[in-house]
C-alpha cells in the first residue's frame, strides 16, 4: 500500500481562487483560524471587551433538566412570536439537529449525549458531545440562551461606537450556537463554527430607549495536513453562502478571519481560516439573520464531504504525533488570546 499523502503545513503553491499561505506572518496574503471553546461564546473579547470581568455581568446560575424544552425564551418575550429573537433560537436548535444528524452518520458508530439545563429567569442551553466514536474523536454542538444585566460601562466596552448610553443598568438578550469538531484520522481536518446574536433592551431607567442589536459569528478549517482541493471546496462554500447577501461580504470576512486569529508570539496562524464577523449591525436585521442562517446552514456541505474523503486514509503514529502538535497550537491560541474568560463568556 502506497503511504498516505504528506502534505506540509505550508504550501509553496497558491490558489488561483484561494491563495493561502499557512502558519507565517499576518502580513502575507492567507488566511486566519477562528477561536473555539468547550462552550458557547456569544462575544468575542477585543482588547476593550476584557474590561467585562467577571463582577461585570450578572447571569443566573443553571440548573439541569431531564428533556429539551421547546424553547429557552422568557413567557414574556413570547415561545413563537416571530421576533428575530425566537426565530434565530429556532434556527440554531434546528442547525444543532442537522449537524448532529450529519456527524453520526458520518461516524456510523458513536452517538451525541445530551444535556440540557435552563436558568430561573430564563434562558438555557443544550450541550451535545459525541466522544470515542469510529471517525470522530471528540465533537461537540452546543447551544445557549443567557438573559443577563451589565452596568452601562460593559456595554460601552463592547459597543464602542454607543456614546449617548444613559446610567444605569443594560438587560441583554443572547443566543448561540458553537461547536468543535476533532477527527481520529489526522488527515482529516478540525472545524469550528460558532454563530450568535446579541441585543440589549432598554436600561431600567430609561424606558422606550431603542434597543441595540448585533450578529457575530464564523466558520473555519484547522488542517493538520493540507490538501488544496479540501481547502478550495470549503472556502467555495462560504463565499457561495456570502454572495447571496452581498459580494462584498466573503473578502470582507475572510480578511477579518485572516487578520485576527493569529499566534503573535510564534508568527503563526492555527489553521486555514474561512469567515468571520462580529458586531454586525450595519444592514438591515432581517437581511442579517438570514445571512447568519445561510452560513450555519452552510456548515455541513462544507465539512461532510471533506470528512468523507479522508477519515479512512491510511496513518501512522507520526502523523499522529503531528495532528497532537498542531492541536496543542489550538489551545495555545485560546491561552494566550482569550484569559482571562469573563463570566459573560462562560455561560
Amino acid at each position: 500500500m502506497p503511504p498516505p499523502p504528506t502534505a506540509a503545513l505550508s504550501s509553496s503553491s497558491s490558489l488561483c481562487l484561494f491563495p493561502f499561505s499557512s502558519y507565517s506572518s499576518p502580513k502575507k496574503t492567507q488566511l486566519g483560524f477562528c477561536p473555539s471553546f468547550p462552550f458557547t461564546r456569544l462575544i468575542n473579547v477585543t482588547p476593550t471587551r476584557r474590561l467585562m470581568t467577571c463582577s461585570a455581568v450578572s447571569i443566573e446560575k443553571e440548573t439541569l433538566i431531564s428533556h429539551r424544552p421547546h424553547s429557552f425564551l422568557r413567557e414574556t418575550d413570547g415561545l413563537d412570536d416571530g421576533s428575530v429573537r425566537s426565530r434565530f433560537l429556532r434556527m440554531i436548535m434546528e442547525v444543532q439537529d442537522s449537524v448532529c444528524g450529519a456527524l453520526e452518520a458520518v461516524d456510523g458508530a458513536g452517538k451525541f449525549k445530551e444535556d440540557a439545563w435552563t436558568r430561573p429567569g430564563g434562558g438555557g442551553g443544550i450541550s451535545r458531545v459525541l466522544q470515542d466514536g469510529d471517525v470522530f474523536e471528540k465533537a461537540g454542538v452546543n447551544i445557549s440562551v443567557v438573559y443577563g444585566v451589565m452596568p452601562p460601562e460593559a456595554y460601552r466596552a463592547a459597543k464602542a461606537n454607543v456614546t449617548d448610553q444613559k446610567p444605569g443598568p443594560v438587560p441583554f438578550f443572547a443566543a448561540g450556537i458553537s461547536s468543535v469538531l476533532h477527527p481520529k484520522n489526522p488527515f482529516a481536518p478540525t472545524l469550528h463554527f460558532n454563530y450568535r446574536y446579541f441585543e440589549t433592551d432598554a436600561p431600567k431607567d430609561a424606558p422606550g430607549a431603542p434597543r441595540q442589536w448585533w450578529f457575530g459569528g464564523g466558520t473555519d478549517l484547522t488542517p493538520s495536513y493540507i490538501f488544496e482541493e479540501d481547502v478550495k471546496h470549503f472556502h467555495s462554500i462560504q463565499k457561495k453562502a456570502c454572495d447571496k447577501f452581498d459580494p462584498s461580504f466573503y473578502p470582507r470576512f475572510k480578511k477579518w478571519c485572516d487578520d485576527y486569529f493569529y499566534i503573535k508570539h510564534r508568527d503563526e496562524r492555527r489553521g486555514l481560516g474561512g469567515i468571520f464577523f462580529d458586531d454586525l449591525n450595519d444592514n438591515d436585521q432581517e437581511m442579517l439573520l438570514s445571512f447568519a442562517t445561510e452560513c450555519a446552514n452552510s456548515v455541513v456541505p462544507a465539512y461532510v464531504p471533506i470528512v468523507e474523503k479522508r477519515k479512512n486514509t491510511p496513518f501512522t503514529e507520526s502523523h499522529k504525533a503531528w495532528q497532537q502538535l498542531r492541536r496543542g497550537r489550538y489551545i495555545e491560541f485560546n491561552l494566550v488570546s482569550y484569559l482571562p474568560i469573563t463570566k459573560l463568556e462562560r455561560f
